[in-house]
This record gives structure tokens, sequence and C-alpha cells, in this order.
């Protein structure tokens, strides 16, 4: 079990020459993110992506990688786990940071996230990155009673065509939030979207309690 909650604060990084910028907003975090390299958005969508994690924090510190000290791509916290996330290209610490301690690589479980990975994922990011925007756009204007109406609604496998004639009365931008608030934090579950692209057709199910 995680007994302690910790947090962090993500290192402030020149941007590498030659390097693209992305610049994101995350709705699980309530803040903007600043990333540099393709991977590392590609690692951030699936972590944002992923229910179960509950919280992250982008380049949190150090860590020696193969017998260098290079920067964590990502801490990473569920309800009973926490991780530091490393890509397959780690970025190497320089001189200029050296203000901030080293994880010890004892105490913290370390994800190794390659390319394979990510290419597996593309699919599932791919739809996020299309998603995504919408949760940003409606935030804090979603009600919860719609979002309960929805997830009782999709006891049984609907597609987002007919929960959007099923609401239809309501504004369809905030319909089609609510779905991806649902599907954001767990509570329904769109296995389709692994293999193929958000589509009106696309069926969402609600998560059955455990009994």
């Amino acid at each position: 079990m995680v007994d302690v909650l910790r947090s962090f604060e993500p290192l402030t990084l020149p941007r590498p020459r030659g390097a693209h910028r992305y610049d994101v907003f995350s709705p699980k975090l309530g803040r903007r993110l600043t990333l540099y390299r393709r991977s590392a958005f590609e690692a951030w969508l699936m972590l944002e992506a992923d229910p179960a994690a509950k919280s992250f924090c982008e380049r949190p510190g150090f860590m020696a990688v193969d017998g260098q000290r290079c920067v964590v791509d990502f801490w990473a916290r569920s309800d009973d786990h926490e991780c530091l996330v490393v890509l397959s290209e780690p970025t190497p610490a320089t001189d200029c940071l050296r203000s901030r301690l080293d994880f010890d690589p004892e105490a913290f479980a370390v994800r190794h996230i390659d390319a394979a990975e990510r290419a597996a994922a593309r699919v599932w990011t791919g739809n996020w990155q299309r998603m995504l925007p919408v949760l940003v756009a409606a935030r804090g204007l979603v009600m919860p009673s719609l979002r309960g109406a929805i997830e009782r609604f999709v006891v049984s496998s609907q597609s987002l065509m007919t929960i959007e004639r099923e609401f239809s009365t309501g504004d369809p931008a905030l319909i089609r939030a609510a779905v991806f608030e649902l599907l954001h934090c767990g509570r329904i579950k769109a296995l389709e979207l692994h293999t193929e692209s958000l589509s009106f057709l696309t069926r969402f199910v609600a998560v059955q309690a455990k009994s």
C-alpha cells in the first residue's frame, strides 16, 4: 500500500535544440504540462487515459539509468502503488540541474515504456488525443445528474449515436463530454477504442461493481 501521499513539482528544463514542444492540459491534474518529446507526449496520454493512475508528475527528479544520471520522465500513483516512469530514450541530466536529489531506485518501482509499448497503444492514445479537448472545453460544465443518467443508460452496451439520441434534449457537446468524463474516471468502458478509431458507432458500457 502507498502509505505516504507524495507529490512532486516538475523540473523546469530548457527546450532541447530542435525539439518539438507539446503544451497540453491535464484534466486529471487540473493544470498545464510542457513536454519536449513525442514519446513523452504519448506516455502522458497513456497515464491520463488510465483510470487507475490517480496522480502523476512530469520530470519529478533524477535517477541513475545504466550508470548515467538521467531525468525521470514521470512519477505516477494509483490507489496502492506508485512508480517512476522512464522512457526508452532517457534524458541525461545536465550540470545546471544539480539542485534536486536523486530518487532511490530501491524505494520505487520503475516502469520502462519503450517504443513498442507506445506503438501498441497508439490507437488508444490517438482516440484520447481527440477526446481530451472535449473534456477540457466542457470542464466544470457537465452536471453530475447527466453523468449519472448516462451511466445508468449504458448498463447495457450503447453506441455513442444512441446515447446522444437518448439525451437529445440537452446540449450535444455536453452529452459527449459526459460520456468521455465517465470513461476518463473509469465508470464506463469502451474496449473498441483500443483497436478502432472513435466514431458514432463506438459502444460504451458501464463498469459493473465487483461482488
